[in-house]
C-alpha cells in the first residue's frame, strides 16, 4: 500500500522508428518533441512529433547527410525556439524547425564527433549572452555566441604535453547575471572540470575514475548550487557546489544504481531536488536530494566548507530490454517526459504525485 503513496512511472506511449536514436528533446512551450538520430546508410535525421488525445503524430522530417548525435533548444528565446545540433562530423548547426531547409548557423571546427551539447539563452533567463557550449572527441570544449560567425568565444583545450581525452558531456551553469557563467565538462578518464567563462580558468578538477556520461546543473540561471555526473560503473555522484573549500573543494555523496552505465541525469524543472537517471538495464530511477541540517561548517582554521547531504530512491521502473540513452522532461508539464532507447524505440513517460515532493 505504501508503494501506491509513491510516485509511480508510467509507459504512457511508445514508438519504434527504422533509424538509431541519438537525443529527444521537447519543443519549449508545446506539445511536440523531436528525435535525433541516424539512419543505417549514414544519413541523419531529425523528426518532429506531436503528442495529442490518440497518441504522437510525426509533424515534420529533416534528412541530413550525417548522424545527429547530441540537440538543445537552450540556446534560443521561446519566440524563436531554434534547435542547435551536434553530428558525426563534428558540425555544429542552429535550425528553424518551420524553415529547415539549410541551417541558420553551422560551424565546423570540431575535428571529431560532438559528443554533447548544452545551451543558454540570455533574453530568456535575462542573464548574459545566448550561447551554445559543445563537448567533442577531439578533447576539445567550445562555447559559441550565434551571433558571431565562424569562430567559438572561447575554446577550453588539454594542457600541452598531457593525452586529449575525449569529452563526453557538457553543461551550463552560475548565470546569475550577466558576469557570471560556468561550464562543467566531464571526460572518458573519468576527470571532471569546472571552467570559470568570467576568468576564462579552471575553477575546479576532480577525477572520480570511471567515465562522465552525463552532467547537469540542478538549475542553469541561479548562483550554481548542485550538479550530477553519472558514469560507466553504476556511480551517481551529486556535488553541493554552494561552498569550494581550497583544499577539501565541494562535498559530495555517491549512489550505485542501475547495475550498468547510468546514461543520463536530468532534474524536474519544477523541483531542481528532484532528478531522474537512466540505465543501460532499460531502467529509470527518480531520486530526492535531501539538504542535511547545516549545509556550512567551519574547520580549524575558520574556513568554511560544504557537508552533504543525501540521496533517497524515490521509485525505479524498468521500461526497455535495452539502454535508455536519452531522457528529456516537459518544461512545462509536470512528470511529462520523453526518452530513448537503443532498441530503436522512443517512449512518452509519466510520472505521477511529483508535486507532493
Amino acid at each position: 500500500m505504501d508503494n501506491l503513496l509513491k510516485p509511480q512511472i508510467i509507459c504512457h506511449l511508445e514508438e519504434t522508428v527504422k533509424y538509431c536514436i541519438n537525443d529527444v528533446k521537447w519543443i519549449p512551450s508545446s506539445a511536440k518533441f523531436v528525435v535525433m538520430g541516424g539512419k543505417s546508410n549514414g544519413a541523419g535525421i531529425i523528426e518532429v512529433y506531436s503528442l495529442g488525445n490518440k497518441g504522437v503524430e510525426k509533424i515534420s522530417e529533416i534528412e541530413k547527410k550525417e548522424h545527429f548525435k547530441c540537440g538543445t533548444f537552450d540556446a534560443s528565446n521561446l519566440r524563436d525556439r531554434f534547435l542547435a545540433t551536434g553530428d558525426l562530423a563534428g558540425r555544429l548547426q542552429v535550425w528553424d524547425l518551420e524553415e529547415c531547409l539549410v541551417p541558420i548557423y553551422k560551424t565546423t571546427k570540431h575535428t571529431g564527433v560532438i559528443n554533447s551539447i548544452d545551451g543558454i539563452a540570455g533574453v530568456q533567463t535575462g542573464c548574459g549572452a545566448p550561447e551554445i557550449v559543445t563537448g567533442s572527441r577531439d578533447g576539445l570544449v567550445m562555447v559559441w555566441d550565434v551571433r558571431q560567425k565562424d569562430d567559438p568565444v572561447a575554446t577550453f583545450r588539454p594542457v600541452d604535453g598531457t593525452m586529449t581525452r575525449d569529452c563526453w558531456s557538457v553543461a551550463f551553469g552560475h548565470s546569475f547575471n550577466s558576469e557570471e557563467r560556468i561550464i562543467c565538462a566531464g571526460y572518458d578518464n573519468g576527470d571532471i572540470k569546472m571552467y570559470d567563462l568570467r576568468n576564462m580558468s579552471v575553477r575546479w578538477s576532480k577525477c572520480i575514475k570511471n567515465g562522465v556520461v552525463s552532467l547537469q546543473f540542478d538549475r542553469k540561471d541561479i548562483p550554481m548550487n548542485k550538479v550530477v555526473a553519472t558514469t560507466l560503473e553504476s556511480k551517481i555522484y551529486c556535488y553541493d557546489v554552494r561552498v569550494q573549500h581550497p583544499r577539501r573543494g565541494f562535498p559530495c555523496v555517491t549512489e550505485k544504481a542501475h547495475e550498468s552505465t547510468v546514461w543520463t541525469v536530468k532534474h524536474l524543472p519544477q523541483n531542481r531536488e528532484v532528478f531522474m537517471t537512466t540505465g543501460g538495464a532499460g531502467t529509470v530511477c527518480l531520486w530526492k536530494y535531501n539538504y542535511p541540517d547545516k549545509r556550512v561548517e567551519k574547520d580549524g582554521d575558520g574556513i568554511e566548507y560544504g557537508v552533504p547531504g543525501e540521496l533517497s530512491l524515490i521509485q525505479n521502473n524498468t521500461i526497455s530490454s535495452q539502454p535508455i540513452t536519452s531522457f528529456d522532461w516537459c518544461p512545462e508539464k509536470t512528470g511529462l517526459a520523453v526518452c530513448s532507447s537503443f532498441d530503436q524505440t522512443f517512449r512518452v513517460i509519466i510520472v505521477t504525485k511529483l508535486k507532493s515532493y
